[in-house]
């Protein structure tokens, strides 16, 4: 069986030149506001979509794990989500692929509120809390599981509460609805510089996120069906294009400058505020979108720890991601 990576590589090189892939492209989303996505807003907003001769619709599902469900429900082409659904479908025998890297650390955050903040000493004190996710089967939600197996809890040792990913996840750390949640920036940033979250794991930098995960983790990822890629290398290698053009820009530019470029709604009322999320999240987005063997196999065994289906799967780590695609990046 020829492996994926080459099939496809070979796939790009022997297309038709006079061929002409689709250009209407429908790009899932779990959260667009969420700074996770911050190189999907900035390849966006920057035009670089519209550069490589793409009309890409972007399709926010609130959740990553509704974008999922979009892409294998038919109505999304591709999706920007978590790095950990492609080895979730692969144990499901209905393999996706990501082609590029967006994030190389998760960015989640775990902090706790109101009264129970202060006594929080390790995951072991999770149980029992309400602990607020941005959606269930997202990978806010993994990352309080993994915590939480580390410290022999099992998953139904908690409950799980769904927040969203921007004023709704506000609203609910505000009104006490939760005792902890893991979420992302500009939420975190916004209710630590309230004082309402007391931050107790960090996984913006490589540091926090070795210690959370115990080496590297993959955050989000462009990923896709292989047949669409079968059917469409032409697009798929400008959407490539695309994203590891948006990927440098963001390495070259100041977060004031990103801060300008995005929806003013993102920023949740408070430019500033935005502005200094966006700073601290910098180090956690990929400069050039390529994927590492130490992060798949980091993502697999974390998974391994509390789901079954994943446990007791052959999983092949070399189809979860592919550099084809990558190999032959040409940015403008």
């Amino acid at each position: 069986m020829i492996r994926l990576a080459t099939w496809l590589l070979a796939a790009i090189v022997l297309w038709p030149a006079s061929s002409l892939a689709q250009t209407k492209v429908r790009l899932a989303v779990g959260g667009q506001p969420a700074l996770f996505y911050l190189p999907l807003n900035v390849t966006d907003r920057l035009g670089y979509f519209k550069d490589e001769g793409l009309d890409v619709t972007i399709i926010d599902a609130s959740a990553g794990g509704r974008a999922l469900q979009a892409l294998m429900g038919g109505s999304a082409d591709v999706v920007t989500g978590s790095f950990d659904h492609t080895i979730q479908m692969q144990a499901k025998k209905q393999p996706i692929t990501a082609v590029v890297q967006l994030g190389r650390f998760p960015g989640f955050v775990l902090g706790l509120v109101g009264p129970k903040a202060p006594a929080y000493r390790g995951p072991a004190d999770l149980k029992g809390m309400k602990i607020g996710i941005t959606a269930p089967g997202s990978s806010t939600h993994f990352m309080a599981l993994h915590m939480m197996a580390q410290a022999g809890l099992k998953p139904d040792d908690a409950s799980f509460i769904a927040t969203g990913a921007g004023a709704t996840a506000v609203a609910a750390a505000r009104r006490g609805e939760i005792d902890a949640m893991i979420n992302v920036d500009p939420v975190i940033s916004q209710l630590e510089s309230e004082k309402t979250i007391r931050v107790v794991a960090d996984t913006r930098t490589e540091q926090g996120t070795r210690l959370v995960y115990g080496g590297l983790y993959p955050a989000a990822v462009l990923y896709l069906p292989p047949a669409y890629a079968q059917n469409n290398p032409r697009t798929v290698q400008s959407l490539t294009n695309a994203f590891v053009r948006g990927l440098k820009w963001i390495a070259t530019h100041s977060p004031e400058d990103i801060a300008k470029v995005m929806p003013a709604e993102h920023a949740l009322g408070d430019m500033e505020l935005f502005t200094r999320a966006i700073a601290k999240s910098l180090p956690m987005y990929s400069p050039d979108g390529r994927f590492t063997v130490e992060g798949a196999e980091t993502a697999l065994k974390v998974l391994r720890e509390f789901d079954p289906g994943i446990r007791d799967a052959a999983i092949d780590l070399s189809a979860t991601y592919t550099s084809a695609f990558l190999d032959k990046v040409v940015t403008r």
